[in-house]
């Protein structure tokens, strides 16, 4: 099955565009993109399995394939490695990402949270430190607020 991203929100929701022949279901398309063929399905939280993880990691890379510069592939590759807790290889993405694309302001905040959990404090308080930076020069006041306040809570 051939996918595309098509948008994800700040904080991580991924879509993904399919063609409309080949799924039916969790239609959540605008006008144009049904006029154009396409079905457009969010994933976030409906395919939580094992084998649906897999999936999404691998219809990742595949896009990451065809896109190594692709931010929203990279960041929800990113993403799924943190959930299962692969750290490292999170930690690898998030790096790609914010090397190639310095003001993606949530890959910051994701990549704080994720060195937290793997008990890298002093690294998530320098990542806390660059997303701020970020999120002032892309004006995104929502996100330096939760990053300041994360940034409190490591004192």
């Amino acid at each position: 099955m051939r996918a595309k991203i098509f948008g994800m929100s700040s904080w991580g929701t991924v879509s993904i565009v399919f063609r409309h022949d080949l799924i039916l279901s969790e239609d959540r398309s605008t006008e144009r993109e049904r006029s154009r063929g396409f079905v457009v399905i969010s994933f976030h939280r409906e395919l939580t399995t094992e084998n649906c993880l897999m999936d999404r990691i691998a219809t990742l890379n595949e896009i990451l394939t065809e896109n190594p510069k692709d931010a929203f592939a990279r960041y929800g590759l990113a993403m799924e490695y943190s959930k299962q807790g692969d750290f490292d290889r999170a930690l690898a993405e998030f790096s790609i990402l914010l090397e190639n694309h310095p003001d993606y302001t949530a890959g910051y905040f994701m990549a704080a949270q994720t060195l937290a959990r793997s008990e890298r404090k002093d690294d998530a308080k320098k990542m806390l430190s660059d997303g701020i930076a970020s999120a002032r020069r892309t004006g995104n006041l929502h996100a330096q607020s939760e990053m300041e306040a994360m940034l409190g809570e490591l004192g």
